[in-house]
């Protein structure tokens, strides 16, 4: 999405009310009729960035030394460097594409000033330390334990700074593995020299987008049908809701059988159904192979569970027993289901696997696109096939893959979307161990789209970095997928809650 788009996308979704709801679904915020023409939705609440500038100013003195370090000095000096930075902040608020809050700019010289600063509801300082003490750099930092720093020094950009030499262990913690496993979602664990970054405004931007996807991520409020469980892992409904504070509602199928069966009876729903299929078979790219009727009877689900959403004021959407539970209440799969509220813009999964479910709607807030859910496979010559029936086709945001829409594989029956992603595409996965809160990440390039016996959507994709070491980590498990790499956004706001991140590609 590029930024007239996006800007367009906010400026229509805060008219209609319909964006800012990353923790919980504005009550309008699912409503409305199923048009894939509509840009895809912001879930994420804005991050709200205070920046700081910090300087001192020094009076000339014979014979002896009396000023710092770095080009700002004097008032002159720190009016032009506060309106470098401002302009900077203009720059780079104008370029992303997550949501991001600005807020002025903050001058601070002495610890008092500082320390007002954090009178602000923010949930980032930018520290731009120009000169001063290390009292008022400490002043700076956040004094509540769940917010965040980034630390800019310039070298080459501007003025130098003082604090581009002064900067280190002394005042900022080393963000060692086991310093950061020690963190929660109530704390951070405080400025660390990861925090920190020199002239490049790039640098900025990623530590920002992984620290947006953070704040959306904790506290996520998701409907989980037919109840939360973990694959291989009966915890991970509880670590979702003691680590990361997760709100999962659970709804029963009791409800879904009385729900369907008021829709069907319904003719107004049924009719909508209908052409909701008509428009979306007619979409370019898209074959069907399986009975329309499965499709209608799809639409119908994905009604119901966007009134779920709705009620429950949720972002986030998952389906326990879609199998043998749902196929017979619904007479459909909800596959396509699925992966219509995944192109919309939601976090849909099938399975209610919260093993898998938190690096999902973490890897959607950060990627700001849909992410796919799919099943992992055993590593070979550096290649893995990734297969899952609940593909999204929007999968870069924007355009929609070509798909054959069959049956699900296991059951032949309903109906499934087989997309053919684009070969070529640079994707970033995740892999979490179980419940324990360690995940890996890697990236990986898609090299075909085959037609085995198994899941319907599935790429072969060639893994970029060492891939052996996957070897050891190959668990019959659930792995998150999407198109971009966002390795060092996952793994900076992973780290900043406690998570064991592990990094097989290097460099990321």
């Amino acid at each position: 999405m590029n930024r007239r788009e996006f800007t367009g996308l906010m400026a229509a979704g805060a008219a209609a009310g319909a964006i800012g709801f990353g923790k919980a679904l504005a009550s309008d915020g699912a409503e409305g009729p199923w048009d894939p023409d509509c840009p895809l939705k912001v879930i994420g609440e804005p991050l709200r960035v205070q920046p700081v500038f910090m300087y001192a100013m020094f009076q000339p003195r014979p014979r002896t030394s009396w000023k710092s370090w770095g080009g700002v000095n004097t008032k002159e000096t720190a009016e032009a460097e506060a309106a470098r930075i401002s302009k900077e902040l203009k720059a780079l608020a104008a370029e992303v594409d997550f949501p991001l809050d600005m807020l002025p700019l903050a001058t601070v010289t002495t610890p008092a000033e500082a320390r007002k600063v954090h009178e602000t509801d923010y949930d980032v300082v930018l520290v731009y330390p120009a000169t001063g003490s290390g009292d008022v750099l400490t002043a700076c930092f956040p004094v509540k334990p769940e917010k965040d720093a980034i630390v800019f020094v310039r070298h080459e950009s501007g003025p130098v700074y003082y604090w581009y030499e002064a900067i280190g262990t002394r005042w900022l913690k080393k963000g060692t593995d086991e310093e950061m496993w020690q963190n929660s979602l109530r704390n951070h664990g405080g400025v660390t020299v990861h925090d920190v970054v020199v002239d490049d405004y790039r640098e900025v931007a990623w530590r920002l987008r992984g620290l947006c996807g953070l704040k959306n991520f904790v506290g996520q409020r998701i409907v989980a049908l037919g109840g939360a469980g973990g694959k291989y892992a009966p915890d991970a409904p509880k670590v979702a809701r003691e680590k990361y504070g997760w709100e999962i509602v659970e709804v029963g199928y009791d409800d879904l059988a009385r729900r369907v069966k008021e829709a069907r009876a319904d003719p107004q729903r049924v009719a909508q159904a209908r052409k909701w299929t008509e428009r979306y078979l007619a979409m370019p790219g898209t074959k069907l192979a399986t009975a329309r009727e499965f499709v209608e009877r799809g639409f119908l689900l994905y009604a119901i569970f966007k009134d779920w959403m709705r009620e429950h004021r949720a972002s986030a959407f998952t389906i326990a027993q879609c199998m043998n539970t749902v196929m017979p209440m619904a007479d459909t799969t909800a596959c396509l289901t699925l992966s219509w509220l995944n192109d919309e813009g939601w976090a849909a999964f099938c399975e209610s696997d919260f093993v898998i479910i938190p690096c999902g709607v973490l890897l959607r807030h950060v990627a700001g696109k849909p992410v796919f859910l799919h099943n992992s496979t055993f590593p070979h010559r550096g290649v893995v096939t990734c297969a899952h029936c609940t593909a999204p086709r929007r999968m870069d945001g924007r355009a929609y893959e070509p798909a054959q829409i069959l049956t699900h594989y296991e059951s032949d029956f309903g109906a499934a979307p087989k997309v053919e992603m684009a070969v070529g595409r640079q994707v970033t996965f995740l892999d979490p161990e179980y419940a324990t809160g360690r995940w890996l990440g890697f990236r990986g390039v898609i090299k075909a789209n085959p037609f085995l016996d198994i899941c319907r959507t599935q790429q072969d994709v060639e893994i970029q970095g060492d891939w052996k070491a996957l070897l050891g980590e190959a668990r019959d498990s659930h792995w998150m997928m999407a198109y971009g790499d966002y390795l060092r956004e996952v793994g900076y706001a992973a780290r900043k809650i406690g998570v064991r991140w592990v990094n097989v590609s290097q460099g990321g």
